[in-house]
């Protein structure tokens, strides 16, 4: 039994299939927290990571959309995406850095 959802933008059709969205928390997961990493030396913890992660993959593709950057892994494209999401994620962390994240959320920048 195969579940979609389908939904009409325009001239534009999405569908998704649930198991899709589970697999994109998945690599937000993993590609939040090794860029949390490598740009802040800690992770975000689960939510933040998962957050970083998503928001990175939306900034990575729409990033390489705009300037026509286009890559991929053969036979592999989740790696490809994990890489411009991870892209994108490091690209958020240090304008966030840069920005100073002010308030409370600015301590967990700077731990």
């Amino acid at each position: 039994m195969e579940m979609s959802h389908t939904a009409t933008l325009g001239t534009v059709v999405i569908s998704v299939d649930p198991f899709e969205i589970v697999v994109w928390v998945v690599i937000g997961l993993v590609v939040g927290f090794v860029a949390s990493r490598v740009m802040l030396g800690h992770g975000l913890g689960i939510v933040g990571d998962v957050a970083v992660g998503l928001v990175g993959a939306l900034i990575g593709g729409v990033l390489t959309a705009l300037f026509g950057v286009s890559f991929s892994v053969p036979g592999h494209p989740v790696i490809a995406q994990a890489i411009v999401a991870f892209l994108g994620a490091a690209l958020l962390l240090g304008l966030l850095r840069l920005a100073g994240a002010g308030g409370r959320r600015g301590r967990l920048l700077r731990r």
